[in-house]
């Protein structure tokens, strides 16, 4: 059998979502949206921490990185389980464990403590998102992959436009802690509601399993997934050595307060959100590598023009900050459904794990480079903030290049959880 390019192929008919599909993947969006609050608020409230903990930019970076870090070590050993016990199962125990260490967040009282906490936050925040996306590639056809994982990056601007101002806010009245309270309790009803409505995910324990160190290497080891592999760590460093400290940045440049900062990143979530819906229906319409090549293009000249943004109003940064995320977020969308398809199902756990071992582990490094890059002059501003942008950019365009190598696996239909093989008779199986 020839292989297949799905990144390529055409997709002239958008077969409609149901409800029941509409209805899961709400779930997954509410317990994807705190996991993005807790991951990106940090970032915002950079300024607060460096001044009340008393670190260096570099510290900062670590702090940043050690939850992306810990995340990445935690995916890839899971890699070595995840396909061998329900997704459901898996989700919810990583999930709970993310509500706790959320908590501890909130509760640190020194750079130390925050550090700790914040790798048990990766460790669990980042199995709960490789199940996530697991459970995307069981349960939806490709034909419908592009709208699951619009919606589900639709909750990183929704953090946005919820979540960091309401957490900025949140810190500016009671201090730095009460965003993290605030948001473990949230997972606390997330998490309810998971537990009675989310459906068990199981079709892919039928498969002959081999010795699992055996099938890592496997999947490790086949050249389709490593172009993946190499694929998500530059495309995700080409976008968090800019995110990462952006809001430091343009606080330091401006002398803004939490308050104005909030005002960006609402302004800039509400455009991302429009946007999400559109390219996650133009990702199951047009040619996937086509839709990130432009996207990703975008994100480049975005990321240079925002890293050289002089001292400005808040609405100018609101349309710098709105055109770079939603072209970095927006590339994610036609991204992450090529990528899901790279894999077989019954490897797909396994693979996704890796996968979102080497995210993280981009996600990690991206922080230290920018930390190493950037420094803070004694009146308090933001230098070497362009040379990170540099960087970023050269990131940007290898994953551009390596986007049109990715092959799609050559069994393209989802895995079925019951035998009926639908979605809806999954989803409504979990709510008899």
């Amino acid at each position: 059998m020839p292989e297949m390019k799905e990144a390529v192929s055409q997709r002239p008919n958008l077969v409609p979502m149901t409800r029941s599909e509409w209805a899961l993947i709400l779930i997954l969006v509410a317990i994807h949206f705190t996991h993005m609050v807790d991951f990106v608020i940090i970032m915002p409230l950079g300024d607060r921490l460096m001044k009340e903990l008393h670190i260096s930019p570099a510290q900062f970076g670590m702090i940043v990185s050690a939850y992306a870090i810990a995340a990445g070590i935690a995916s890839l050993l899971a890699s070595l389980a995840m396909d061998r016990f329900d997704r459901k199962s898996v989700l919810l125990t990583m999930y709970a464990g993310f509500g706790l260490s959320t908590l501890f967040c909130g509760l640190a009282d020194s750079y130390e403590l925050l550090l700790l906490a914040r790798t048990l936050a990766g460790v669990f925040g980042g199995l709960a998102a490789v199940a996530i996306m697991a459970v995307i590639g069981d349960v939806f056809p490709p034909e419908k992959r592009g709208r699951a994982m619009g919606a589900i990056s639709s909750s990183f601007a929704v953090a946005s436009i919820l979540g960091l101002p309401l957490g900025l806010k949140l810190a500016e009245w009671y201090g730095r802690g009460a965003p993290f309270i605030v948001l473990a309790a949230f997972s606390v009803l997330v998490w309810a509601i998971g537990y009675f409505r989310l459906p068990p995910v199981r079709g892919h324990l039928n498969a002959t399993r081999s010795n699992p160190i055996a099938e890592l290497v496997g999947v490790a080891s086949n050249p389709n997934h490593q172009r993946a592999f190499a694929f998500t760590f530059f495309l995700v460093l080409g976008t968090f050595t800019v995110a990462s400290f952006i809001a430091p940045y343009l606080t330091a440049m401006n002398g803004w307060t939490e308050g104005d900062l909030a005002m960006v990143y609402l302004a800039s979530g509400i455009i991302t959100l429009i946007g999400m819906n559109g390219i996650g229906q133009l990702a199951d319409r047009v040619q996937r590598l086509m839709l990130f090549r432009i996207f990703g293009m975008a994100a480049l000249v975005m990321g240079i023009v925002l890293t050289n943004l002089p001292a400005t109003p808040l609405y100018v940064a609101a349309v710098a900050m709105s055109a770079f995320m939603v072209c970095a977020t927006g590339r994610f969308v036609p991204a992450q459904a090529m990528i899901i398809g790279v894999a077989e199902p019954r490897v797909r756990g396994a693979f996704m794990s890796l996968n979102t071992a080497v995210q993280h582990l981009a996600t990690g490094i991206a922080p230290l480079i920018a930390g190493c890059l950037v420094t803070q002059t004694e009146d308090g501003k933001i230098t070497g903030f362009p040379l990170v942008g540099l960087v970023g950019a050269g990131a940007a365009i290898v994953s551009l290049v390596l986007g049109g190598l990715l092959r799609s696996a050559p069994t393209p239909n989802p895995v079925d959880s019951k035998p009926t093989g639908t979605t809806d008779a999954i989803v409504e199986a979990a709510a008899a």
